[in-house]
């Protein structure tokens, strides 16, 4: 192997020295000794939500632990949310809300030149910050606890409010993949910053997600499947590895059901993912039966009070 001076030094740093091509087997576990748990994003009306709980356990025997409503805050009225909470509530369902300030909401137009994709969805500015705070205890007075985040400022500036008792001790805060994190040393960094589960870029190989576990103690969450829009990738027969490896680890199913992230999308879109969902399921079960999924309710943080 090359490089060897610099392998050690990122191990001394708390870093794997390489990219893990034996895939070695995760032992770290979710609080409740599961392996993994299902999360479905682009959730984004209650209808979609109720439709792709209610579908996939009554019509596949498939328990959701998790949906991401990725339409954004701000653009949900209060009856929507609280609605949100209430079936998530009903089902044991953990929810994540995303921020609805971003730049691709906001005036500026970097974000849609072909340079600007690496805007992302981050934020313009200091008022940008005033208000994704806002979006936050808008949702958090309706009850909920997990905030989806897109930007690594806001990131550590909720997670000190958190600290200090400006919002919620409780209060779970996941990075989107929107981020692009894709490699252990900013994971690390994301960790250190309070994020309570980190989501990499889509296309990662296993031996590189086998690092990411190396490297972090959060749970990552990570995508079996995709729309068109984000690179189409269907990736069922890596879920079982997945779950080996990368433990404890949200897979998250559905999306290639859809066209794109970000879509307002229907109760026949949920029913529709709850179908693939039942597909990677299976797949997970047929191939690594012992692997072992968190009952609902079971979530640390994320389901609304």
């Amino acid at each position: 192997m090359f490089f060897e001076e610099t392998r050690k030094s990122l191990v001394k740093l708390g870093l794997p020295s390489g990219d893990r091509y034996d895939l070695p087997t995760s032992h770290k576990r979710f609080k409740d000794g599961a392996q993994f748990r299902i999360e479905c994003p682009t959730i984004n009306s209650p209808e979609c939500m109720r439709a792709l709980v209610e579908t996939s356990w009554k019509e596949y025997g498939v328990r959701i632990n998790k949906i991401d409503e990725t339409y954004g805050i701000i653009r949900h009225t209060t009856k929507d949310l609280k609605e949100y909470c209430v079936i998530a509530k009903e089902y044991g369902v953990e929810v994540n809300f995303s921020i609805g300030p971003r730049a691709e909401y906001d005036i500026g137009g970097t974000v849609k030149t072909p340079q600007g994709v690496r805007v992302g969805y981050r934020l313009r500015g200091m008022e940008n910050i005033v208000r994704a705070i806002e979006d936050v205890k808008r949702v958090v007075e309706l009850g909920a606890r997990g905030i989806l985040v897109y930007d690594e400022g806001i990131l550590w500036v909720l997670a000190d409010m958190r600290a200090n008792g400006d919002l919620p001790a409780d209060l779970s805060l996941k990075l989107s993949a929107h981020m692009g994190a894709c490699n252990p040393a900013s994971f690390k960094l994301f960790e250190r910053l309070g994020a309570n589960t980190i989501n990499p870029i889509r296309d990662l190989t296993l031996e590189m997600l086998a690092a990411l576990r190396e490297a972090v103690d959060v749970p990552i969450d990570l995508h079996t499947d995709n729309p068109p829009a984000s690179g189409g990738f269907i990736r069922t027969y890596d879920a079982p590895d997945m779950v080996r490896i990368v433990s404890p680890v949200y897979l998250k199913m559905g999306n290639s059901a859809v066209s794109a992230h970000g879509l307002k999308t229907s109760a026949q879109d949920g029913k529709n993912m709850a179908a693939q969902v039942s597909r990677i399921h299976e797949t997970i079960m047929k191939y690594y039966p012992d692997a072992k999924q968190s009952e609902p309710g079971q979530s640390d943080m994320c389901i609304p009070k």
